[in-house]
């Protein structure tokens, strides 16, 4: 019985930006279980990082036409992978963040008590708001290497480790480029944020 070789990753690409479901299915069960190891290392939560793997694949389908083909196609999944990722850890940041200020609203007498509760003053709040903004700016002024780098580190908490086995890079050159991107990101805050 004559098998069939399976259409090169190449192929595949081509069929699913012309719209053919299937080769869009194939090329991303290739990866799936990969952009699901992804997720769950940053997200440390399975139903997150299945919730995570969810978004990837439905940006991934509706992109499809954008991936300009000068990475690898799993590079761009992971991009986006981490890219979701790390959206999710913003919001549900926010969201906590929120959930506790709402909390506090709906005790009897705290509502004037807003800033003196968590013992920050509105002047202080407005300020911290403001940093956080920059740094949101500062980062996406990195090369992207750097930000990627600066994204799973503080903002996914990944370890030197995790990062090196995710980027295939040896543990020094991650160490040494998160050390250069750090240096070029307080120089881009420097710009952004103006002295307290």
């Amino acid at each position: 019985m004559k098998t069939e070789v399976a259409p090169s990753e190449h192929k595949l690409i081509a069929q699913a930006r012309r719209g053919n479901h299937e080769a869009f299915t194939a090329l991303v069960q290739k990866h799936s279980g990969k952009i699901y190891g992804v997720s769950l290392r940053m997200l440390k939560n399975r139903e997150d990082a299945e919730d995570n793997v969810q978004n990837v694949l439905v940006k991934a389908y509706y992109n499809i036409g954008r991936f300009a083909g000068q990475s690898q196609f799993s590079t761009w999944l992971f991009r986006i992978a981490q890219n979701s990722a790390i959206d999710a850890l913003r919001k549900k940041t926010i969201s906590e963040v929120s959930l506790t200020r709402q909390s506090t609203e709906d005790e009897p007498g705290t509502k004037e008590r807003e800033f003196a509760d968590d013992g920050i003053s509105p002047y202080r709040a407005l300020k911290n708001k403001q940093l956080s903004a920059a740094i949101d700016k500062a980062v996406e002024h990195l090369p992207v290497d750097y930000r990627e780098l600066i994204q799973l580190r503080h903002f996914a908490e990944l370890s030197y480790e995790e990062i090196a086995s995710m980027k295939k890079l040896p543990l020094g050159t991650v160490k040494n480029k998160l050390f250069r991107a750090r240096n070029l990101l307080k120089e881009a805050l420097d710009s952004f944020v103006e002295p307290l």
